[in-house]
């Protein structure tokens, strides 16, 4: 949500988009989007045509787009986005948070009387709060952005706790009701931002301690659910629902309390598909079936072409505050050498990835990573980069000035002589496959000659991209979209040294730069306002200079529904709300 880390090939991570923040200006075309239909029914099964997985439907490790499609289906965190919503609402808070006014101290109060889905069914207290954003910061729960964002909470380890789940003695609750946060610096911007996200859904600990002992923690196949749907599971919690790669079935949750949610939830049974990874069938399939949307594709550009002309209303398009580039591993040879990623950047054609996915009604063109209409972009120079950025002038590809990189690097002929032969991973099916052999090509101009690995969508970001060990060089596939309205969602995560994790790892280009890193850490301890936003474009020009990445397009996401569904589309997420999506 997307972030948070978005669906490749859309996605994110979006990556959700969720957050917190003031509006993020999108718009949408197509598909009413932003509130219940008035033509919805109630009961009904909708089907997800998805070409992979989710990464987790455990909330302390979800930082996946499509993963947030289910997760805010069958959970409930402190704070969420409606449909429509621009900022979070409260969830289970019951108002927003109380904040100290030195910035160190957040307090919040919850709703009384949630029950968790069976087998547990006791009712949700503080206290499963705190043990749930405790868990996340152990090594047995990967999670990709709590040392990034929730850090300056006293007592919180700086990196993953391999011993478990860690004590962490700044977040207290003095009642069953009441959880407070005490902050070791004034930092409650991100600490509230944060709690948008699904590392403040509740576990319960004497349930889920067992799973949490292991490592990894399996409690990713035992969750206890919260919000109206809940994913199958036998008597003991076991998820019989799930099987990873091929589906995931949502069925309703009994103890789910109407009077207490937001959420219309009028489906009786979802299902998610997964295995589509032809997308022109899938998205065929989609346009001229029944009780059907898309997942983690995006419509190939000659389907999205027709289907633009003959059922604009089961299409939407919409801008997001995402951006869509191509990571280069600064830790992997010859990728360690800036010179050689600055080359790859000047000579990269652009133009033809945008192409690929559909054109302009996909995505506009890019050359940094803060998108149009969001904090920070006019500051670091709009739409047009900077004359320092001479290798990202040019969107067509220039080999001259990438020829003078290269022989900077010190290949005197400006082509690469060395003998690695690094590992390109991208994402098998449609619009991912186009990226990664577009990407090969464009190496190959340098005379760098990768080997191509392709998998499912799930795989890129668990298996691969996301997991420092593969030695993964090259990931053509990659996505980022907010987690909040603030420059430190679009760069810390995913720029930011001491953010690099072992596993659920989000900065693919394991970039760990001392002045950006520094720059990171004097923009994050501003407070909102005009010089924070210009600090992230500061933040945000220093990385473009690196070439860690190479954006290339600020995203727009494309979904598609059956002619008898009134789709709904979570304006944050970018993808269909099934808390607010019926069928007619």
């Amino acid at each position: 949500m997307m972030y948070r880390r978005l669906a490749v090939p859309l996605l994110a991570g979006l990556v959700v988009l969720a957050g917190c923040g003031s509006s993020n200006k999108s718009s949408t075309s197509g598909t009413p989007a932003a509130k219940a239909p008035t033509n919805a029914k109630q009961g009904g099964t909708l089907t997800i045509l998805s070409g992979g997985d989710v990464d987790y439907i455990d909330p302390g490790q979800d930082y996946y787009q499509v993963g947030y499609l289910i997760q805010w289906a069958v959970n409930r965190g402190l704070y969420s986005y409606g449909a429509s919503d621009t900022k979070p609402r409260p969830d289970l808070a019951t108002g927003p948070p109380e904040i100290s006014s030195d910035n160190k101290t957040v307090t919040i109060h919850i709703r009384k009387g949630i029950k968790y889905a069976p087998p547990v069914n006791r009712v949700v207290t503080s206290k499963d709060i705190k043990y749930a954003v405790e868990r996340a910061f152990s090594a047995h729960v990967p999670n990709a952005y709590v040392f990034t964002y929730l850090s300056s909470i006293q007592g919180a380890p700086t990196k993953p706790d391999p011993k478990g789940v860690p004590s962490i003695a700044g977040i207290q609750t003095p009642d069953d009701s009441t959880i407070v946060f005490k902050l070791s610096k004034p930092a409650s911007a991100d600490v509230v931002g944060t709690l948008s996200l699904p590392v403040s859904v509740p576990v319960p600990e004497e349930y889920a301690k067992p799973f949490d002992a292991k490592n990894p923690s399996t409690y990713d196949q035992h969750v206890a659910f919260t919000g109206p749907y809940m994913v199958a599971h036998d008597a003991s919690g076991k998820l019989t629902g799930r099987q990873p790669g091929k589906s995931i079935t949502l069925v309703r949750n009994p103890n789910w309390d109407k009077a207490s949610d937001y959420r219309p939830a009028y489906l009786d049974k979802i299902v998610m598909d997964e295995g589509n990874n032809d997308t022109n069938v899938a998205a065929r399939r989609v346009l001229t079936g029944s009780g059907l949307i898309s997942g983690d594709f995006t419509l190939p550009p000659n389907i999205l072409k027709q289907a633009l002309t003959r059922q604009k209303d089961q299409v939407a398009i919409t801008q997001t505050a995402a951006y869509r580039s191509i990571a280069l591993n600064t830790k992997i040879k010859p990728f360690d050498n800036i010179n050689v990623r600055k080359a790859v950047f000047a000579v990269y054609d652009r133009q033809a990835l945008v192409l690929s996915r559909g054109g302009t009604a996909q995505g506009t063109p890019a050359w940094s990573y803060l998108p149009p209409g969001f904090p920070g972009y006019k500051e670091s120079g709009g739409s047009t980069p900077p004359a320092e950025f001479d290798f990202a002038q040019n969107f067509n590809g220039d080999p001259k000035v990438a020829a003078e990189y290269m022989k900077k690097a010190g290949y005197p002929s400006g082509k690469y002589t060395g003998s690695e032969q690094p590992l390109e991973v991208g994402v098998a099916g449609g619009t991912g496959t186009k990226a990664a052999e577009i990407t090969q090509a464009q190496l190959a101009k340098l005379g760098i000659k990768v080997t191509l690995r392709l998998v499912p969508p799930d795989a890129y970001i668990t298996k691969f991209c996301g997991t420092p060990k593969a030695k993964v060089a090259v990931c053509p596939s990659s996505a980022w979209g907010k987690d909040f309205n603030d420059g430190s969602t679009m760069l810390k995560p995913t720029f930011y040294g001491p953010a690099i994790v072992a596993a659920n790892n989000v900065n693919y280009s394991e970039l760990d730069d001392p002045a950006v890193n520094a720059a990171i850490d004097k923009a994050s301890a501003l407070p909102p306002g005009p010089e924070r936003d210009k600090a992230w474009a500061d933040v945000n020009k220093l990385i473009v200079g690196t070439a860690a990445q190479i954006p290339y397009q600020w995203d727009k996401t494309v979904n598609a529904a059956s002619k008898d569904v009134a789709a709904v589309l979570n304006i944050n997420n970018t993808m269909y709300d099934l808390n607010f999506t019926s069928l007619k």
